[in-house]
């Protein structure tokens, strides 16, 4: 199957027996987990042990569609997509496998004009990373992709450094690259406990034995919150099962683009002179969510031609030379995803536990640049790139709650091809978080928003009547706007106004060493008298700002942080991991317990 071929014996890979010690651990033997080997190997970490429970590539890695794009939402993610493609030019020479990486461009098809809006928008960012992104007629879109039908195209985005690649042999050659410079690749080698002392890593338990280390990185794909748990880590994502078939060959061009006509939800590949289709359907399949199966290694799920159906009919709009193809195969294989859709990358509460999950289909674009990210991050102590939208310390407590991640991976799959206008809010498991003020506020017609489950007032609708309506921004950034937005700022401006800061992060930090222990980590002088109120920040050992917030001194020995409501368990954990071990210092999370009402304006005294 050339969209991922099942993994079959890596005698070559394999290993009887784990070493004793590592400098680091990576569980998990997909794309991703090979990718982060790789990269601690060309940055020097050679000895450092994967271990998988059973071959290479036989968790979702196999199955992948193969898809590569580079263009993304955020600089960051286009940087990680953009190394991916860099490497994925250099690698099988380097080191000598085939990684069947084929550079045949892509095309993303405009059939709306708002379509048309959002591929415009994307040529002019485009600009800003130097790729070569273009506008292209629906006639030229269709002479780059001859089965494609030009019906209510009114227009493509098409980029010719995008293309497609072998999930099993990239996953290959990565592993071979890291065991050239030392690494060791353990298969049938399954994790059954990992053991922490003070909340430090200190070592792997394997089936084949014990491996002292003190660091660990959770690369398990849909196995990733199993793992996460054995140090009580919980990694929100979401096995979803991923559907596309395979279609026989009919002499269509090998070097056809890839194309996704996200209006209509599905995407295309060639493959061998054929077709691979696939999709995103408004009504997603979790899987397994009570746990996954222990022999749940190289395999695929049932075909579900009834769950599949709305995107082939969808596809033969796009495509009429589908509804008389052969089909090869129905490929129905669980992928992980998350609440938000973006990767889960970074160091958790317990030091030395990292994560690098939930991909959520697109884990082949992202592999190559995101095992680079991960190992600079843990060899230099920080990314090259800010990681935020991917940190694993973006979630915060109330994903703890299955069915509340499962509520936001549901919507976050079945709107995946969706247009995001600026202000897009999610609905999905709503409300969770309220403040004593919420029904207040909402009785007096407040439009909520939410960050990180709390339910916050965007504006009153009430006061629509007193703004203009002429303000509204035209195009993309009206959408989601209203009157009542300049009329609450004006008045705000000229008198006051009462804000509920509620969802702010609030935590405390006492003890006899806890002036001592701020005025280490903050760049302002924060043990003042006693009421006293400072803006600080605190820093990495590069100078680079990782916390943002006010410190107040309550007593001689207790002070509180009111921190950003997104930002609360990135500081939380960024505290809790610099504290010392004399037990001098406690740090506790009070955000639940504690309002936050803010009065502000010019007459606010």
């Amino acid at each position: 199957m050339g969209a991922g071929r099942e993994s079959g014996p890596h005698a070559w890979l394999s290993s009887n027996a784990v070493r004793s010690t590592a400098r680091a651990v990576v569980i998990g033997g997909g794309v991703g987990g090979a990718s982060i080997l790789y990269w601690l190997a060309r940055l020097g970490w050679t000895d450092t042990v994967l271990v998988e429970r059973a071959r290479v590539t036989s968790g979702s890695t196999f199955h992948s569609a193969g898809l590569v794009g580079q263009l993304r939402g955020s600089l960051s993610l286009t940087q990680m997509m953009m190394n991916s493609v860099d490497l994925y030019r250099k690698l099988g020479e380097e080191v000598g496998l085939e990684t069947g990486w084929h550079e045949v461009g892509s095309l993303r098809l405009g059939s709306s004009q708002e379509r048309m809006e959002e591929l415009s928008r994307q040529a002019g960012w485009a600009k800003t990373f130097g790729l070569p992104l273009e506008l292209v007629s629906a006639e030229e879109a269709q002479s780059m992709f001859p089965p494609m039908s030009t019906d209510g195209v009114l227009g493509a985005a098409y980029l010719p450094t995008d293309g497609y690649i072998d999930p099993s042999q990239l996953t290959l050659a990565l592993v071979e690259g890291a065991r050239r410079r030392g690494a060791e690749i353990c298969e049938d080698t399954r994790v059954t406990a990992i053991e922490t002392a003070q909340g430090h890593i200190k070592r792997v338990v394997t089936d084949k034995g014990p491996i002292e280390t003190d660091l660990v990185v959770n690369a398990g794909g849909m196995f990733a919150t199993e793992i996460g748990r054995l140090v009580g880590v919980t990694v929100p994502l979401i096995p979803m099962a991923h559907e596309y078939l395979i279609t026989t060959p009919s002499g269509l061009p090998r070097d056809m683009p890839t194309m996704r006509d996200p209006s209509l939800l599905v995407y295309y590949r060639p493959e061998s002179g054929g077709l691979i289709m696939g999709g995103y359907e408004r009504d997603p399949a979790p899987w397994s969510l009570d746990g996954i199966p222990k022999d749940f290694n190289g395999k695929l799920l049932e075909p579900d031609w009834d769950r599949f159906e709305p995107l082939m009919t969808n596809a033969i709009v796009r495509t009429p030379s589908l509804k008389d193809a052969n089909v090869v195969r129905l490929v129905n294989g669980p992928e992980a995803f998350t609440p938000d859709g973006e990767f889960i990358l970074g160091p958790t509460e317990v030091r030395g536990f990292w994560v690098a999950a939930g991909f959520c289909a697109h884990g082949l674009a992202g592999a190559g640049g995101m095992g680079r990210l991960v190992a600079e991050w843990i060899v230099d102590g920080r990314p090259h790139l800010d990681a935020w939208e991917m940190d694993s310390r973006r979630f915060g407590r109330h994903y703890i709650s299955r069915e509340y991640t499962l509520a936001r991976t549901r919507e976050v799959y079945s709107t995946y091809y969706d247009v995001k206008y600026p202000g897009h809010e999610r609905s999905a498991g709503r409300p969770l978080r309220l403040s004593p003020a919420y029904p207040r506020l909402n009785e007096l017609g407040a439009a909520f928003g939410e960050k990180s489950g709390w339910e916050r007032a965007n504006w009153f609708e009430p006061n629509a009547a007193r703004g203009d309506e002429s303000l509204r921004p035209r195009g993309w950034a009206g959408r989601l706007w209203s009157p009542a937005i300049g009329a609450e700022h004006r008045a705000c401006r000229e008198t006051a106004a009462l804000f509920d800061f509620t969802s702010f992060a609030k935590i405390e930090v006492r003890g006899a060493g806890a002036a001592a222990f701020l005025e280490r980590l903050s760049d302002n002088r924060v043990a003042r008298a006693v009421g006293a109120l400072t803006y600080t920040q605190m820093l990495n050992d590069a100078g680079g700002i990782e916390c943002d917030f006010t410190i107040t001194r309550l007593a001689d020995d207790r002070f509180r942080i009111v921190t950003g409501t997104a930002f609360g368990q990135h500081d939380l954990f960024w505290i809790r991991d610099h504290i010392p071990d004399d037990g001098s210092v406690q740090v506790e999370d009070v955000t639940s317990s504690l309002a936050c009402i803010g009065l502000w304006g010019t007459a606010a005294r």
